[in-house]
């Protein structure tokens, strides 16, 4: 039984993997704008929630510390503090919980990625409702057909799957390449 589950996850993961070979140009243009934001001293700000806040911390801390090689440390956080979602959770409610991190640190040169797989949760369409209203350029790492958030992004790379985890599959294939260029890039 094992076999033939992991013989259909990589047949599923070689029919995606084409698929996200033609999110080039979008996944170029973020490294882009991020070197660009980096320029400008701004910051990378990412959140999502439960699976997809493991991935928003993993793209934070690859960014800030290191993803291949050592090199100067990249401004990026993730909203994934346990302390200030259950206090802003608890005071403003759970759909708040990205919206009063980004009030507070959120700026104008600043960009904003989301990680949903659904692309519906309250509190990420929340998140870039208070990003846009800042100015901050956002970008969602989403999948199936995008969902509500895929309008409010500047930016969607939507992973064309409907299972959540062949999305966040796409997704970390998605950023960790990101991570290798910007690693190209910076000294």
């Amino acid at each position: 039984m094992m076999d033939t589950i992991l013989k259909r996850a990589a047949a599923e993961m070689n029919e995606l993997l084409s698929k996200l070979v033609a999110m080039e140009p979008q996944l170029h243009q973020l490294g882009e704008k991020m070197m660009s934001c980096w320029e400008a001293r701004g910051k990378v700000l990412t959140a999502g929630n439960g699976g997809s806040a493991a991935d928003a911390m993993h793209l934070a801390e690859e960014l800030s510390i290191r993803f291949f090689k050592n090199r100067r440390a990249l401004a990026a956080m993730a909203l994934c503090d346990a302390s200030v979602i259950t206090c802003a959770g608890n005071d403003f409610g759970f759909d708040s919980v990205f919206a009063r991190q980004i009030e507070a640190l959120g700026n104008a040169n600043d960009i904003l990625i989301v990680f949903s797989t659904s692309g519906n949760s309250t509190n990420v369409l929340k998140a870039l409702e208070e990003a846009r209203s800042r100015k901050l350029f956002t970008v969602g790492f989403l999948g199936n057909d995008g969902g509500k958030a895929k309008a409010m992004c500047d930016l969607a790379l939507v992973v064309p799957a409907f299972t959540p985890h062949r999305i966040q599959e796409g997704q970390k294939i998605l950023y960790h390449a990101l991570c290798e260029w910007i690693d190209c890039k910076v000294d």
